[in-house]
């Protein structure tokens, strides 16, 4: 069954592709460093994050517009043994839940949502915008241990359940299976 939704935010654009440039990287850094802000500067972030992940097998990226501002975006890759995350999740998820879950999967890795435009549903859909039609069977991410936060209700809300401690403090995996609107556990 196809999962239909109706989202609050009705003037945002949003599209999605299977390729990044340099330059989609210098346009989602304000946003990213406004919602994250993990990184000092956007040469340091594209550097150690960016011109590795958006060379990988099954990238794909979605944004979302306000008229032409960016207001959000999701991104992910296939995830492999012998990538960074992949081998510090293996590190720290029980070793059957590792076997059964890394490698060949899909890792979301970030959705980052200005401010202004959350609480309308823009991450929702990009999520699933960025999900939708993958060839994975499995989805992996990591995010805030804390149950109450929005991306953690968000997750679970669409069927993602904890597998196991994440990589930080404060941390969790979690993983899901199928595709949207045809989840299963």
């Amino acid at each position: 069954m196809r999962c239909k939704l109706r989202y609050k935010n009705d003037m945002a654009r949003f599209d999605v592709s299977d390729s990044a440039t340099h330059q989609d990287g210098a346009a989602l850094w304000s946003v990213y460093e406004s919602v994250f802000g993990d990184h000092p500067d956007y040469e340091t972030w594209r550097g150690a994050v960016w011109d590795k992940h958006r060379v990988r097998n099954g990238f794909r990226l979605a944004r979302a517009y306000d008229g032409g501002a960016l207001v959000g975006f999701a991104y992910g890759y296939t995830g492999e043994h012998g990538q960074w995350w992949t081998d510090r999740a293996l590190a720290v998820l029980r070793p059957d839940v590792a076997d059964e879950w890394l490698g060949g999967h899909f890792e979301l890795v970030s959705i980052g949502v200005l401010d202004t435009a959350r609480r309308g549903g823009v991450g929702r859909r990009l999520m699933h915008l960025l999900l939708e039609g993958l060839p994975h069977e499995r989805q992996l991410l990591m995010t805030t241990a804390d149950t109450t936060a929005p991306a953690r209700r968000l997750y679970a809300s669409e069927g993602w359940r904890v597998l196991g401690p994440g990589i930080g403090n404060g941390t969790v995996i979690m993983g899901r299976r199928g595709t949207v609107g045809q989840e299963t556990s």
